[in-house]
């Protein structure tokens, strides 16, 4: 199917960007990598009549050191952060999600942000994000704001993003010396999660000292198991104990679906016992 028209916008600036939209109004559509704006253009499940595409802000692209954290470009593309040395040093979770996303096409075109934006409950990217206590810093006419990730994913497909806003940056805090891991179930390769887990830990002296869950698709928001971190603090890094913090997993969700319950359980105890011993 061929999508409806529209104006095509290419802003230089990300001030040129806000502006764009704002004279634009609730019909614009921001285009990042277009993985996820494209099929749905395509299957005319959008019909914006002004698309600004992003891909000429550069300012929008890498990963930096800010001090206790890092700071990742909304425009920085998923096989970039799959690779980067400072991803790999103090946000490791992210780089483990990000091996599961797709497939090296869809790595190589899509973004960090656009992910987020986004915001599929089964997305890979939503839950480590919210486990790690990201912030979105987000661009609008009157300037800067940051918005935590607890905040910023409102509803399916929908975050706390206004009309005339871009998210322009992820500011992560370091988590360096974790272990980490996401266990992903789904039907066939490159599929979206039916259920999955993002786990960090740091272990000291054979110690859970803090942990760090997060749930893909177990609502309409990821959802930080709460309950499990607290039954892991201060317990010995066993298998034991991890299943015993595991079994909590499914508290807090509304799903009243006991196929993924019992998912979330299993995996979230693979997924901690891989990165306790990472």
């Amino acid at each position: 199917m061929i999508p409806s028209g529209f104006d095509y916008l290419c802003p230089s600036t990300v001030d040129e960007a806000v502006r764009m939209l704002a004279d634009a109004g609730e019909d614009a559509r921001v285009l990042a990598g277009g993985q996820s704006l494209i099929p749905v253009l395509r299957m005319r499940l959008a019909a914006p009549t002004v698309l600004v595409d992003l891909g000429d802000l550069t300012e929008l692209t890498g990963v930096r050191d800010d001090g206790d954290s890092l700071l990742i470009g909304a425009m920085t593309t998923h096989y970039e952060v799959q690779r980067d040395h400072l991803i790999h040093e103090h946000a490791r979770l992210l780089a483990r999600a990000t091996d599961t996303v797709a497939d090296p096409q869809v790595r190589h075109r899509g973004t960090f942000g656009g992910s987020l934006v986004h915001a599929d409950p089964a997305g890979d990217l939503l839950a480590p994000v919210l486990a790690l206590d990201a912030v979105m810093i987000i661009a609008g006419p009157g300037g800067r704001r940051e918005v935590p990730a607890s905040e910023f994913f409102v509803d399916y497909f929908t975050t706390a993003l206004a009309p005339d806003e871009l998210l322009v940056d992820i500011r992560v805090p370091k988590c360096t010396g974790w272990g980490a891991h996401y266990e992903k179930l789904n039907r066939v390769a490159q599929a979206w999660s039916i259920v999955a887990v993002a786990a960090a830990v740091e272990v000291s002296g054979g110690t859970i000292t803090q942990a760090r869950v997060g749930l893909t698709n177990m609502g309409p928001t990821p959802i930080r198991a709460r309950a499990v971190e607290s039954a892991l603090v201060g317990q010995p890094a066993s298998r034991e104990s991890i299943v015993a913090a595991a079994s909590h997993a499914a508290e807090g969700t509304s799903l009243g679906d006991d196929y993924k319950e019992n998912l979330a359980r299993v995996l979230c105890g693979r997924a901690l016992t891989t990165a306790a011993t990472a």
